[in-house]
């Protein structure tokens, strides 16, 4: 072999097309409920990149995993091939959007052909062909007839950049900028098409909790963007103040508003309500900043939602509480959103934060109306007042200075005030808002809707579909308004002449179901094959980015309970576990074009291999973090496979004999291959259940750790011709799902039948409690003694002798473990065997008495005894020395006096 490693082009070349022409990835549609693994689809923009391929290799390697578990094992691709960028992209270029991301798919497909990711690649879905948007108009048409399908005019997101409306999810940060371009986004009043997510707002929170197999951090995310809130509703009677005038001389009314709802979550507070707040765009502000210049410099020029500090200004008004009949100044304020409960809130600053910086800045009363508990409150004596000149104090407590509510808890006191005060009542308030689909693009799917001066809005029949978009138009704006003969048509209903919708839907309705469509890829009838989904579904594994989780991951569980719900899908979530990776940095730095620190991965396969990039990335961190590219590692790892394939290759040569059927000769086996053939099984045991778990780092660890093993027992000993060949076996084996092609090369070098691809994962029956016992005791031995030697200065050893703890101190730590008597000395010498020890027994007990927290469980007498003679020859290699294990009772008493299970004395002999 030679140093710059084994050819790696030809070696993946070579397995790739024998994967193809075997078909050994693809699912037949009469499987039997296959694992299904999944990574979120790419959109099409020209290149896989560094990000991609790490989400890409670890589905990939976990759906090698478990078809070599035996599972069938559904792993299909396809592309988000709709959206903005490819029609920026047309127009730059003056082609159309359709050839421009067929091309990218064309390249993206060959780039994860040469990584070797293993797709059912008959399964290929393209979002932007109408035999497959045809089914989002199918479905928009379901929806529709469900009742969850609304058209209104509503004030919306617009980017002036990409010209089109903005989902809320897609409007990101506190400075509202829009998800693609980071332009700022603008509000307009459009009449738009919407998705009546809300309707299922409860279930989609409270199932949230059932989604065990997905991160926390994603679950909480969806929680507050869903935003449910329990609170009161409660009328303030807004108008000028009783004392006021509106000018128009003696005699003249004060003008009234009206009741104006306002809605808490802290009803219990109202008698500490000092000032009303009203929205910006509230129509009550609206018509002040009509007439009022102060009102309206506010409303145009001030108002900042994403301020540092909440800011306002006075309008005049008051708000009279329902509760005490107390006026109260009105304010309109930028820290009130119409979006968010009403657009009005009753502001009390003792016990709200941002109400507390309002009333500091403008100079409002802080009134204290709850008080904290008293530990000893006895339910009845009211507490004294807060100090709440500095910080409001925001907790629940006992209700105070709040007439015949004073001295109930706050709860008690929300009960019994909604219920008292006219008008008021109990309401839930929701973050989330529906789901605005219309963008006013191209390259989409087209809404199928025929608007007629008769009939109105009708839907096209189903007969009818696919709407297909017309040819393209570059122009600004919507391109689809300037298709004038493709809008041109005629009524379903009517037979009337009648015109398109001319918007296309958000390109996240492609991607809200797009996994149903894998199960069955070519049906013409129907979406998918509602057997086979209910078969097949849920994605068990499923892997991308956390960005999604309130947009993709959202709307998908969105639509999975439609369908439930009208077309008999038997599961409610579409996903049962979902791994949120980690970013690829360089330096720090999320890679990005815009920062010019990009890794080419094209570069790096043709420079190392895709196997080497692969396991780099695999070995680097946990699947879940953010890691550093470092082409020192990439190197690091590329000698690890040469060095793997250079001893497979020696040992195929005849290095080691070939073993026999069987495991012949295993009764000749001595320690060293015992070792050898005990971390064999550890290896699998443990990466095993690392791969279960997705910890492919922990996984290859065992795996490289197994390597080196092999490669020292090679060099220092005349390995067991069956405990090796199985070594190198396992190795290949553990390593075949992040390193498929030179699993697969070595593979067929050892002499196996099949594809590793297909092999069996070894078992293997070691318990990992053992194993880690084990290899615990065998670090520390070999510490111990590196730290004699060095302290010593002892360069030349003649031999080190390794002596086991005497088999009473084995039962006296086991003893401590389990006691949870005070008196831990005295139970111990409640054993005869260990009473009779005496000074020793007594002070191996103030040892154990003293560090209790930190005792944990070792292997036992005997099995240390056996692990260290078969751990030995690593320390005779390292150290140049023969080594001695010994039990206690043939060990010299002062040695042995030093010995303690799980750290054996050690001494050295110059």
């Amino acid at each position: 072999m030679s140093q710059e490693g084994y050819d790696h082009a030809t070696v993946e070349e070579r397995w790739q097309e024998a994967w193809d022409d075997a078909d050994v990835y693809h699912v037949p549609d009469d499987a039997a409920d296959p694992t299904y693994v999944l990574g979120m689809y790419p959109y099409p923009s020209g290149k896989l990149h560094m990000g991609h391929v790490r989400n890409y290799t670890i589905t990939d390697a976990y759906a090698r995993y478990r078809r070599m578990r035996g599972d069938d094992v559904l792993h299909p691709m396809g592309w988000d091939a709709f959206g903005l960028p490819a029609e920026n992209a047309a127009k730059e270029r003056d082609t159309n959007p359709r050839d421009w991301t067929f091309d990218c798919i064309d390249t993206m497909r060959g780039q994860m052909k040469s990584m070797g990711f293993g797709y059912d690649w008959d399964r290929e879905v393209t979002t932007c062909t109408p035999d497959y948007y045809r089914w989002n108009q199918w479905l928009f048409r379901r929806f529709h007839e469900a009742g969850l399908v609304e058209r209104r005019d509503a004030e919306v997101n617009w980017c002036p950049s990409c010209e089109t409306v903005l989902a809320d999810e897609q409007v990101e940060g506190d400075d509202e900028l829009c998800w693609r371009c980071d332009t700022p986004v603008e509000t307009r009043e459009l009449d738009q098409w919407f998705l009546k997510i809300t309707e299922y707002a409860d279930e989609l929170l409270e199932a949230i909790d059932d989604l065990e197999g997905w991160p926390d951090s994603v679950r909480q995310m969806q929680r507050n963007w869903i935003g449910r809130q329990y609170g009161s509703e409660v009328d303030f009677e807004v108008g000028e103040a009783r004392s006021a005038s509106n000018g128009g001389g003696e005699g003249t009314e004060p003008r009234e508003y009206g009741a104006v709802t306002a809605f808490t979550t802290r009803v219990d507070t109202i008698h500490g309500a000092t000032f009303f707040a009203i929205a910006p765009d509230h129509p009550i502000a609206e018509e002040l900043a009509a007439e009022d210049a102060d009102v309206r410099r506010f409303v145009e020029e001030e108002a900042d939602p994403d301020g540092d500090e909440p800011n306002g200004v006075e309008t005049g008004l008051t708000a009279t509480n329902p509760v005490t009949g107390e006026e109260i100044p009105v304010y309109v304020a930028d820290f009130v959103l119409s979006d968010v409960g009403t657009g009005a809130l009753m502001a009390v600053p003792a016990h709200d934060e941002r109400d507390h910086a309002f009333a500091t800045k403008k100079d409002v009363e802080i009134r204290p109306v709850i008080a904290p508990e008293p530990d000893d409150w006895d339910g009845e004596t009211v507490p004294d007042a807060p100090d709440v000149e500095e910080e409001a104090f925001t907790e629940d407590g006992v209700v105070i200075d709040s007439g015949e509510y004073s001295g109930l808890d706050s709860e008690t006191a929300r009960e019994k005030i909604t219920a008292d005060v006219d008008g008021a009542s109990e309401a839930t308030q929701y973050r989330l808002r529906d789901w605005g689909i219309s963008r006013q693009r191209y390259w989409g799917t087209p809404i199928p809707i025929v608007n007629c001066d008769d009939c109105g809005a009708v839907p096209v029949p189903d007969e009818d579909l696919p709407v297909e978009l017309p040819e393209f138009i570059n122009t600004t704006g919507n391109p689809l308004d300037a298709a004038d003969e493709w809008q041109a048509t005629t009524c379903p209903e009517c037979g009337g002449p009648a015109t398109r919708e001319t918007d296309t839907m958000d390109t996240f309705v492609d991607s809200s179901w797009y996994f149903l469509r894998y199960v069955s890829p070519d049906l013409e009838d129907a979406p998918f094959d509602l057997d086979r989904a209910n078969d097949w579904m849920p994605v068990d594994q499923y892997v991308g980015g956390i960005e999604h989780a309130v947009m993709h991951l959202l709307y998908s569980r969105f639509f999975t309970k439609v369908l439930a719900d009208e077309e008999e899908l038997e599961h409610r979530e579409p996903f049962t576990n979902l791994l949120a990776q980690g970013m690829v940095q360089l330096e720090g730095e999320k890679m990005s074009k815009s920062v010019g620190n990009v890794v080419s991965p094209q570069r790096i396969v043709d420079e190392y291999g895709a196997d080497t990039a692969r396991l780099f990335m695999m070995e680097a961190a946990q699947p879940e973090r953010d890691f550093d590219w470092s082409e020192e590692g990439v190197r690091s790892t590329h000698r690890f496979l040469t060095r793997l394939s250079d001893l497979v290759e020696a040992f195929a040569a005849g290095e080691v004999a070939l073993a026999g059927d069987g495991d012949a000769g295993a009764a000749d086996r001595d320690e060293i291959d015992d070792y050898v053939a005990d971390e064999t099984d550890a290896a699998v045991a443990i990466a095993g259940a690392e791969y279960d778990d997705l910890t492919f780092n922990v996984a290859l660890r065992e795996a490289q750790d197994l390597v080196r093993t092999l490669r020292s027992y090679r060099e220092y000993a005349d390995p067991h011709p069956a405990v090796f060949e199985r070594g190198v076996g396992v190795a290949v084996r553990l390593l075949a799902p992040v390193a498929p092609h030179l699993a697969e090369e070595l593979w067929e070098t050892l002499g196996r039948d099949r594809f590793v691809a297909e092999a069996e994962w070894p078992t293997a029956s070691v318990d990992r409690d053992t194993v880690e016992k084990r290899r615990r005791l065998v670090t520390n031995t070999r510490e111990d003694v590196r730290d004699i030697v060095d302290v010593a200065g002892i360069d030349d050893p003649e031999r080190i002798d390794v002596v086991v703890a005497p088999d009473w101190k084995y039962d006296a730590l086991s003893i401590a473990i389990d006691s949870d008597a005070d008196n831990l000395i005295s139970e111990l010498m409640g054993e005869s065997h260990i009473r009779e020890r005496g000074d020793a027994a007594a002070s191996y007990g103030q040892d154990l008495q003293a560090n209790r927290e930190a005792l944990r469980e070792t292997l036992g007498g005997d099995a240390e005894y056996d692990a260290l003679r078969a751990a030995a020859w690593l320390i005779e290699r390292e150290f140049d020395a023969p080594v001695r294990v010994e039990r206690a009772a043939d060990a010299d008493e002062s040695v042995v006096a030093k010995a303690e299970p799980g750290r054996p004395a050690i001494d050295i002999v110059e």
